[in-house]
């Protein structure tokens, strides 16, 4: 898989996932849709954010079939540069502790967003990718005024994809 569809990166017990994904909207457009509370939840889910670094950050996916409090991820911003760079931990219930980075960079009219999820087990980031993938779809699909795909069938169509390419 390209690093657009999720890359998985393997060291002993960590795993890394990488996106990247070129969109075509400027950096501050970008980085409104990954920070401002009100637009996050339109393609990721519940969210609230203390917008600055040591601030505290806590979301709840909307799309995976799971109680509320196995979805609900906590954590402390560790760097706050808009719109260039936020990065968090990400405590779950279901996961390892971890820490998640996006990287924003201009790209002629558009951005390039750079995602890492590092310091979960092999298995759970294994489990992630397809998840991730899903909600990057999502993403695209709100910036571009569109109604963002079902979370779960999206995730379905990346698995089945995945398994026809194998």
């Amino acid at each position: 898989m390209t690093a657009h569809d999720g890359r998985l990166t393997i060291k002993g017990d960590h795993a890394m996932l990488t996106f990247e994904r070129r969109l075509p909207y400027p950096i501050d457009t970008v980085w409104s849709a990954i920070t401002d509370p009100a637009e996050r939840a339109q393609w990721f889910g519940e969210t609230t954010i203390e917008a600055r670094e040591g601030g505290q950050i806590e979301m709840v996916a909307t799309g995976p079939p799971l109680p509320v409090e196995r979805k609900r991820m906590t954590g402390r911003i560790l760097v706050w540069d808009p719109p260039r760079v936020l990065e968090h931990e990400w405590k779950q219930a279901i996961v390892e502790h971890s820490v998640v980075r996006y990287e924003l960079h201009p790209d002629g009219d558009g951005t390039l967003l750079r995602f890492t999820h590092r310091g979960l087990g092999p298995r759970n980031a294994t489990g992630f990718r397809f998840g991730t993938h899903a909600f990057f779809d999502r993403l695209e699909a709100y910036l571009a005024g569109g109604e963002p795909p079902d979370w779960s069938t999206r995730r379905q169509e990346i698995v089945q994809a995945q398994m026809e390419t194998k």
